[in-house]
């Protein structure tokens, strides 16, 4: 994987204009509030956000100078973190990354080397074994002793995203009390 790296780095640092932006990046260290407002009114062509303070406006500042330089993120990227952003305020965050929701109280099973796992599902997280996890990949290392995603481990199946690429299987959420995602191991 090294090699890929590499090419990629030397083919960004000979795109044109390149040793430009990352002086004038470079160069935003040194100026105060007062320039750095002026170079925002001079890239963007309006005034800088007042809210605003040096450390933010500097960073601001570089990503439009590179957004200048080189474009911005496409129109369908916007619009899917405009879409998340919507989502996060009116509590749909899960629905929007397109996720499962476990209730509390719902327990999940598995059954490893001829051992029944058991997890119940919490508010803020998972218990395994008497002792709390914040993660069902945490949980799922713990039992294999071997790096699992923990969704797969237990057999959650998560709700497809709006990606038409994306695994059209439905989600497994299951009531408080009831058991969801058994599997065998094999």
């Amino acid at each position: 994987m090294a090699a890929p790296r590499s090419r990629a780095r030397s083919e960004r640092s000979t795109l044109p204009g390149n040793d430009q932006i990352v002086t004038e990046v470079g160069n935003l260290a040194d100026l105060d509030l007062n320039e750095l407002r002026a170079r925002w009114l001079k890239v963007t062509g309006r005034p800088a956000p007042k809210a605003f303070r040096t450390g933010m406006l500097r960073r601001a500042l570089a990503y439009e100078m590179q957004v200048a330089a080189f474009g911005g993120l496409p129109s369908s990227l916007k619009r899917q973190l405009r879409d998340l952003a919507k989502a996060a305020r009116e509590d749909r965050f899960d629905e929007a990354l397109g996720t499962t929701h476990l209730k509390p109280g719902t327990m999940l099973m598995r059954v490893w080397e001829g051992k029944t796992e058991t997890v119940m599902v919490t508010r803020d997280g998972y218990v395994w074994a008497g002792e709390r996890y914040t993660s069902l990949s945490a949980i799922a290392k713990a039992i294999t002793g071997t790096s699992w995603n923990g969704w797969t481990f237990f057999g959650v199946k998560r709700k497809s995203s709006r990606n038409k690429n994306a695994a059209k299987a439905p989600a497994v959420v299951a009531d408080p009390g009831t058991v969801a995602g058994v599997s065998v191991d094999g």
